[in-house]
């Protein structure tokens, strides 16, 4: 080691120049030594562009190769002397690989040495640089500011495209990974608020399945990841493919067995914000992700199709592929790579996989049409774990990418290029009642069972049944039981009882019928309208249709079908064939409709509760006559609907005043311009002094108790359900009226069930029984002719009083007093009066009978005087206003 250091190389020993040889490739120093002349002569060639260059050498900086003979020597017991044997050809290499391996831990690697010589080395790795610290803050590492700004500032940029479509940005290689990177580190990182992983739960769960979908919600990844949120709708295909792989390659990490279960796990997106209305579809929507809601009418079966394919060369055997098949496209080889021949090829049986295939056509809910428009319909298309999820009928709500293929048939039809529109299923959901439900808030719940607690909460709901129609209180409390309905049985999976509940209204033209089921349709979950001159038996039923594309005969669901689980509406029932009609019996009973045309034998799912309505015959109702002989029904028709509501257009001077003026109050509150705060109060002149339910409350209170309320038979009152069932026997044989048939019995115990259901209880009770019996005997003396129907009532008036409120009670004896009253004097006299007297005696004697003794709360009643009622108590004379002043 020398004993002084230098910042520069050590100069050359004159001695050592002198001796050297000319033969050495060491030239003499002296002889590259030039005179200051020389240099002078030669500085007038230099490039003008070096003059203004930067001076390398200062002043002084020769005097460091001055020779100082002191310093200028080794020290001696530094050097090694010894002679060395020249090496082998595996020691050096093993001594190579040794200093390798201590450049690497050092870094000092000949990567560095080159950086050195060569500056373009210096961005070759920075970019390596930012690359892996852009992995590493994918994967969650945080990066330092002052480390890398750049490199943040191209994660963060990841929106800014360059200039290039959301498609091809993110299908170049960068933005790739990067999306990537991100969707790994948000399934392995988010968590719920009480600290749990959400998606590793969730693949824990769909691995204990044995599932290959994985549901990511969009607005959860939204507000974790807005950049991929906001890339996923406008390229959805590129987008859900490379999460595809993500989740794929998530799921084998955790489970590297689960390929055998599965080959493809498949990202769905859920709770996609913006709905979409099938009509609404145009060319902006093309290959974006959509979401809308529709009834599925028909559905093809389920195809295999080609998803990764592999080929034979038919000349030399070699096999070809893997293919991945796309929906655009049919991607076959060009040549054969062993024997260079162009084909032909056959498809590999044995090694090519496949996946499901379903096409299903969704159409406009019956609800969401505007008026005056046909439904729109469009196709879908189910593939893998989607297919066989729905059935015709279902109401579903489906996310899919909107896309277009080839279709020749329409351009055979149309003479130019035309594209038909499928939407490429990637998320489906049924909306039934058991969806609805999970929707409903904690605070929905609450007040719905807070609701419950009321103790008259079913004469409330009965009240909220059509609040706008005056009166009718009968027939809005037997479409409130409907509503509700019975509980199906199936027992041994033998036998099927329906617990839906057919109505049938009949009566006098303008007596509120149709408004009565238009307002059903607005309420009910779900609810198909319809009417008996526009519809056909294939129509309520079911028909077979050939598919345009495959060739193959399938089935076209009609308004029965479509009402599964719901309510089929059926207006001017008279109206319909006989032969129609018939199509729906088993419908109405079975409730299932069977199909056997063009090769097809199968059995449709009719689950739901038809109410209809039917003019008399003549147009008026003659109460003179029975049920069945005012209208065009058969025996086996009627004998299906569990409750008969007759409405009569009667003549009742006070009756008629307060139904025009409750029409009038209804007018002016519901007027769109009215300012009147008074006109936003409750009608006045209601029936009722129920408080009517908000609707959109009354609808979820009906979803949740049919889905979680089921009541149990076992405290029924058996014995009175038999002996009722005995006397309208009896009844009906001495009157002749329409028969009671076992279907009676089950109609009792069905609404008997449905008023548990309303009061959200567990169990059938007295209540229940003694509330169905009041509705079915109402339901068979409104049937009744006028004169039998007196009698029956004072046969019938201890249960026919049940549950109505002693004040309607007393008023309705009131009301058939007067009216007979009014009936005497001008049948004897042949004059018009405007008063009627009742001694207040005559009118106690006739409510002992139902053991009621105190009058006065009904005398000071709202109901009373409301009627124009007068109680005058020096001459104990009830007195009532016929005419009021006009």
């Amino acid at each position: 080691m020398s004993d002084r250091d230098f910042s520069s190389p050590e100069p050359f020993d004159d001695a050592d120049v002198g001796g050297a040889d000319d033969t050495s490739p060491v030239r003499n120093f002296e002889d590259e030594v030039l005179s200051e002349a020389d240099v002078l002569s030669l500085s007038q060639f230099d490039d003008p562009e070096e003059e203004d260059g930067e001076e390398l050498f200062g002043d002084n900086l020769e005097r460091d190769y001055r020779p100082i003979p002191a310093l200028d020597r080794y020290d001696g017991g530094e050097l090694d002397e010894d002679d060395y044997d020249a090496m082998s050809p595996g020691a050096r290499a093993a001594a190579e690989r040794e200093l390798q391996r201590r450049d690497r831990e050092e870094g000092t690697g000949r990567r560095d040495a080159d950086d050195i010589l060569y500056d373009e080395h210096d961005d070759d790795e920075a970019s390596r640089k930012k690359r892996r610290m852009a992995e590493r803050a994918a994967t969650g590492f945080i990066v330092d500011d002052e480390e890398d700004e750049e490199m943040i500032e191209s994660i963060e940029n990841l929106q800014d495209t360059k200039g290039h479509s959301v498609a091809e940005w993110v299908a170049m290689l960068g933005p790739k990974t990067e999306i990537a990177n991100r969707f790994k580190n948000f399934l392995r990182n988010d968590v719920t608020p009480n600290g749990a992983y959400l998606y590793k739960d969730k693949i824990r769960r769909m691995c204990e399945s044995n599932l290959c979908s994985l549901e990511v919600e969009f607005t959860n990844l939204a507000n974790k990841q807005h950049t991929l949120a906001l890339f996923l709708p406008e390229a959805p295909s590129e987008m859900i493919s490379i999460f595809n792989e993500v989740a794929k390659d998530l799921v084998l990490s955790m489970y590297p067995q689960y390929g055998r279960v599965t080959a493809e796990i498949f990202v769905r997106i859920t709770d996609l914000p913006l709905i979409e209305e099938i009509r609404t579809f145009k060319k902006i929507h093309l290959n974006q992700l959509v979401r809308t809601r529709g009834v599925v009418t028909s559905t093809t079966g389920v195809f295999p199709q080609l998803s990764i394919i592999k080929y034979d060369c038919s000349k030399c055997g070699h096999v070809l592929g893997p293919f991945t098949q796309s929906q655009s496209q049919e991607i076959k080889p060009g040549s054969c790579p062993e024997c260079q021949s162009t084909g032909p090829f056959m498809v590999n049986m044995e090694q090519t996989l496949y996946r499901n295939y379903q096409k299903i056509t969704i159409q406009e809910s019956p609800g969401s049409i505007p008026p005056g428009r046909i439904p729109r319909s469009k196709d879908c298309i189910l593939l893998a774990d989607l297919c066989d999820q729905c059935k015709p009928g279902d109401e579903i709500d489906v996310t899919g990418i909107y896309s277009n293929s080839y279709e020749g048939s329409l351009n055979t039809g149309n003479g130019f290029p035309v594209f038909a529109t499928v939407i490429m299923a990637n998320y489906l959901i049924i909306k039934d009642n058991k969806h609805i439900v999970e929707s409903l808030t904690d605070e929905d719940v609450s007040q719905i069972l807070k609701l419950s607690k009321e103790h008259k909460i079913g004469e409330r709901i009965a009240a909220s049944i059509a609040p706008s129609i005056y009166g009718h209180d009968y027939i809005k409390k037997s479409l409130a039981l409907a509503l509700f309905g019975g509980e199906p049985k199936n027992p041994g999976d033998k036998h099927k009882l329906r617990g839906d509940i057919n109505i049938l209204l009949c009566g006098d033209p303008g007596t509120a019928k149709s408004q009565f089921l238009k307002y059903i349709e607005k309420i009910a979950p779900r609810a198909v309208f319809t009417t008996g001159q526009g519809a056909s038996a294939v129509g309520l039923t079911a028909y077979v249709k050939r598919d345009h594309q495959s060739r193959e005969w399938t089935l076209e669901a009609g308004a029965l079908v479509l009402a599964d689980q719901g309510v089929c509406i059926i207006d001017e029932f008279d109206k319909m064939n006989d032969q129609d009609r018939t199509s729906i019996h088993e419908a109405m009973e079975q409730q299932s409709i069977s199909i056997s045309k063009a090769g097809i034998v199968t059995s449709l799912q009719a689950r739901c509760s038809v109410m209809a309505a039917a003019n008399p015959i003549g147009g008026r109702y003659d109460p003179a006559m029975t049920f069945s002989e005012n209208v065009n029904l058969s025996e086996p028709i009627m004998s299906r609907f569990d409750i008969l509501c007759v409405v009569r257009d009667e003549v009742d001077q006070v009756k008629d005043n307060r139904l025009a003026t409750f029409v009038v109050q209804s007018h002016m509150r519901n007027h769109p311009l009215s300012k009147d705060k008074e006109c936003e109060l409750r009608n006045p002149f209601s029936t009722t002094d129920m408080e009517p339910i908000p609707q959109d409350l009354l609808k979820k209170y009906i979803v949740y108790s049919k889905q979680n309320i089921h009541p149990k038979l076992h405290r029924m009152d058996q014995d009175k359900v038999a002996k009722m069932y005995s006397q309208l026997r009896q009844e009906s044989m001495m009157t002749g009226s329409l028969p009671i048939t076992v279907r009676h019995i089950e109609s009792m115990i069905r609404m008997a069930e449905a008023n548990a259901k309303m009061h959200l209880r567990d169990y059938v009770q007295e209540d229940d029984v003694n509330m169905a019996i009041r509705i079915m005997l109402e339901s068979f003396i409104e049937t009744q002719k006028y004169s039998v129907m007196k009698t029956m009532r004072k046969t019938f008036q201890k249960y026919l009083s049940f549950k109505k409120d002693t004040t309607e009670l007393l008023y309705f004896i009131l009301h058939q007093m007067a009216t007979d009253q009014l009936t005497y004097i001008r049948g004897i006299h042949g004059v018009t009066v405007n008063t009627i007297e009742i001694h207040e005696k005559d009118f106690k004697d006739k409510v002992k009978q139902i053991d009621i003794h105190d009058l006065r709360p009904f005398f000071e009643s709202k109901l009373f005087k409301n009627n124009n009622f007068v109680y005058d108590e020096k001459r104990h004379m009830i007195i009532q206003t016929l005419l009021l002043g006009e």
